[in-house]
């Protein structure tokens, strides 16, 4: 079983703390990745503590030797990366020709492109449960199928193991399994991999770091630039401040170390 444990505070720091002590560990030796920042409230009323997860670095996969496999792919087809989307669960019996339908198509390339579809699935499949094994995360990874999306989940006991600090390796994985994915299929497909609830918790992060950046480039009136961050994260971050006027967002650098910059509309 994975050690990493779940604490709740006041605050994030104090929520670290409290869980540095339960592990007996010092900070250096510990991964932590903030779930919510929690609220404060007003007069004690509403007030929601921030949440925080704690793992230790010995139990954790080396970075590091993650990197050295997968940086020259990250490299090579990250501005090409599709977008992270949605997952929609949908089972074998539910591909309908409709799905499929195109102009001037006829059955046969429709079930080309259902070979394809389940080919690219099982075999990125059995090369992500491999990658993991390989890393000492043994994990079962189930497949989500549309014709323009692909989702595979990882389901094991060591989470911390195959997300990495901030999501670097599993993002690492998803690039995996997109190319993995685009030597069966040619066409437009969004694919995503993630580690239980760990893209809709990480999603709730993005949000909360794009409205505390926002308020803090509009009271100092100063640019503000954000830690390198995938595609499809600086993505979330444009869109959330994208209905701020007074606010302009735009990302500099080359992949895999592109951030994005916030500040004052002109």
């Amino acid at each position: 079983m994975t050690n990493t444990i779940k604490v709740s505070d006041v605050s994030v720091e104090k929520a670290i703390q409290k869980g540095l002590r339960q592990l007996g560990l010092p900070q250096d030796q510990v991964f932590v990745e903030i779930i919510s920042e929690g609220k404060k409230g007003l007069f004690g009323f509403g007030q929601k503590n921030a949440e925080v997860e704690l793992t230790p670095v010995a139990t954790m996969v080396s970075e590091e030797a993650v990197e050295e496999v997968v940086e020259p792919v990250v490299e090579a087809v990250e501005e090409t990366t599709v977008e992270t989307v949605e997952t929609v669960e949908v089972p074998e019996e539910d591909f309908e020709d409709d799905d499929f339908e195109e102009e001037e198509e006829g059955d046969a390339d429709y079930e080309e492109t259902v070979d394809q579809l389940e080919e690219a699935a099982r075999v990125t499949k059995e090369y992500l449960e491999g990658i993991a094994k390989t890393y000492g995360a043994e994990a079962t990874v189930t497949v989500e199928v549309r014709r323009d999306r692909m989702t595979f989940v990882f389901d094991t006991d060591k989470q911390g193991l195959l997300i990495g600090k901030h999501g670097k390796i599993l993002n690492a994985l998803q690039v995996l399994a997109q190319v993995s994915v685009h030597r069966f299929i040619k066409g437009r497909i969004s694919v995503q991999v993630d580690v239980g609830d760990y893209r809709a918790r990480r999603s709730e992060t993005l949000q909360q770091i794009a409205e505390r950046t926002a308020r803090k480039v509009l009271k100092t009136k100063q640019p503000v630039y954000l830690e390198p961050l995938p595609a499809y994260e600086r993505k979330q971050i444009h869109a959330a401040l994208s209905k701020n006027k007074r606010i302009s967002t735009h990302s500099e650098g080359k992949e895999p170390h592109r951030y994005l910059v916030v500040e004052i509309a002109e």
